[in-house]
């Protein structure tokens, strides 16, 4: 009996520890990414002045990228704009001079963006010496995106998939049954503009998402252009949403919104991906911030919690099941609302019922509204794997098995990449779902900030999600951008997002291997020159003034 009850505690034990229990707040894993950050002044004259030439620099970036999309972007099979013109129609006919201008204008705006981060974050560590205001901040992002957002589409045929998705639903036909080649015929001219491997496949998005595009599908009808630029003003208003949302929820983690704005929102993969690409998770990443910042403010900010503080909580609980209309991957920040309600009403177990049964019970009315209100119907469910039809090297559990397959294959063994799939991918799913786990625990006794852990948890799901698009990697680093301030996470996710920002190519024309070695190496001879010849005029190295270790100042106001 001794035996058995000293092995049910050590059991218990490590349970508590494994999920985060019983660690303290000091010595928590995650908790090692944040540290408050210290206000400093604003620029002086010298910087004001290199400010201007970094924002020129990547305006000048953005052009190049917008007026390199009329041939190498995205452009549609049919209903071309540019086809058969004289000046426009030359860009497509010189692939290897449009690619080349294409990724000298996309290093222009990464090179941009990492000098704006000497004014921003400063350093590899530590606290500008200076950092830059918001409204200047504001001014620089807006500069480089109205560019690109006027550009056809870049990086993705997405969008093509969203207009013809939307106009099988403004048909009456079932876009979560139904391709559009079963739903519009291969000779539609929206089927025609959709990739080979999406034509055979019903939507995987949610039903907001598709009753806005029925909407603009009513709008537009087949007009391919007008569609485009419809579904670009619902990803900017995505945009929008971050920016207004990132630099609050920074200041209730004790980091300047500024930094947080400069990583989450002025980032490339935003600029190329979100805004160039027309991708639905800008609107479902802003509407999640935003809904998460209200609810903050209900819990945080509102004391006594006052028939004020419920109606914030319900309109944030909403906006955010809202995001879940778009993609279902953001109901997962409604679990940390859940916790931080629960701390804010005792912290006990049955106070964390409570605010499930509440958060729940909005949730599902909302979806059942617009499920209801929008006709479509609840076949979104069963299509939410259909991404997994693509294998992302992104994607660790996936490169894993296509790794050992490979070697399997080398090894004369067979190909059993499948089956390697099958057992790794699975594998994720369960250590994504471990992580989150823990990450709830940790919001629910205090040790991390609901922001945190959220980005935490978004972290874990997109490394080990089957598929990961380079846009995915804004799952985790946007609300990250808000707490997670040191090195340990900045250092990954600016490489990250350099590297990755730089590897994708333009969607729209095939290219030969020759092409992109030439387009490379004249990029490449490019930049260095570009550094030599601004070299006393930019701030490529730590310049005095610019960035410093970390300072003792008024740290920024953090609530928990």
């Amino acid at each position: 009996m001794a035996v058995s009850n000293s092995a049910r505690r050590r059991i218990i034990e490590w349970g508590r520890r494994a999920l985060g229990l019983d660690v303290p707040p000091s010595d928590h894993t995650a908790a090692a990414l944040h540290v408050a950050e210290s206000e400093v002044p604003g620029l002086d004259r010298r910087e004001t002045l290199q400010l201007t030439r970094i924002r020129l620099l990547g305006a000048t970036g953005a052009v190049i990228m917008a007026i390199s999309a009329l041939g190498v972007g995205a452009q549609p099979v049919r209903q071309n704009p540019t086809s058969g013109m004289r000046v426009l129609g030359f860009f497509a006919r010189a692939h290897t001079s449009t690619l080349t201008m294409c990724m000298i204008g996309t290093v222009l705006v990464i090179m941009a963006w990492l000098l704006l981060g000497r004014f921003a974050i400063g350093g590899w560590g530590g606290n500008p010496r200076h950092r830059l205001s918001r409204s200047q901040m504001d001014r620089t992002l807006l500069l480089w995106i109205i560019p690109l957002s006027i550009a056809p589409p870049m990086f993705s045929n997405d969008v093509y998939s969203y207009l013809a998705q939307s106009e099988i639903a403004q048909r009456g036909l079932d876009p979560y049954v139904v391709g559009p080649a079963d739903g519009l015929g291969l000779d539609n001219v929206l089927t025609k503009n959709v990739p080979n491997i999406w034509r055979e496949t019903p939507a995987p998005y949610g039903p907001l998402f598709l009753w806005m595009g029925k909407g603009i599908a009513i709008l537009t009808g087949d007009n391919i252009i007008a569609g485009v630029w419809l579904h670009r003003l619902l990803a900017l208003g995505g945009v929008a949403l971050i920016v207004w949302a990132l630099p609050r929820l920074s200041r209730r983690c004790g980091v300047a919104p500024v930094s947080a704005l400069w990583l989450g929102a002025a980032n490339p993969l935003v600029l190329f991906h979100l805004v160039g690409g027309v991708h639905n998770d800008a609107l479902m990443l802003g509407l999640m911030l935003a809904g998460l910042e209200f609810t903050l403010r209900a819990i945080e900010d509102t004391h006594p919690f006052d028939k004020r503080a419920w109606a914030l909580l319900l309109f944030g609980t909403v906006v955010i099941t809202l995001s879940s209309s778009i993609k279902v991957v953001s109901l997962a920040a409604l679990g940390f609302v859940a916790m931080a309600l629960a701390r804010r009403l005792g912290g006990g177990f049955k106070q964390v019922l409570l605010a499930g049964a509440i958060l729940g019970a909005v949730a599902v009315a909302t979806t059942l509204l617009v499920t209801t209100a929008s006709g479509l119907g609840f076949g979104w469910v069963h299509t939410l794997n259909t991404a997994s039809a693509v294998r992302s090297y992104l994607s660790l559990p996936t490169a894993i098995g296509i790794a050992t397959g490979f070697g399997g294959v080398l090894l004369g063994l067979g190909d059993h990449t499948t089956a390697l799939l099958s057992i790794t991918r699975p594998i994720g799913y369960l250590v994504a779902a471990f992580v989150m786990t823990r990450m709830l625990f940790a919001t629910w006794t205090g040790r991390l900030h609901p922001v945190g852990a959220l980005g935490v948890s978004f972290g874990a799901l997109v490394l080990l999600f089957p598929v990961v698009q380079p846009w995915y990697l804004l799952w985790a680093i946007v609300p990250l951008a808000a707490w997670a301030n040191r090195p340990l996470f900045r250092v990954p996710a600016i490489t990250l997002s350099v590297i990755v920002s730089v590897l994708v190519m333009p969607r729209g024309a095939d290219f030969y291997v020759f092409q992109i070695v030439q387009a490379a190496i004249a990029t490449v001879i490019v930049g260095l020159l570009l550094i030599f010849l601004t070299r006393k005029v930019l701030p490529w190295r730590n310049q005095p003034g610019v960035s410093a270790p970390s300072q003792q100042a008024t740290a920024y106001g953090v609530r928990s």
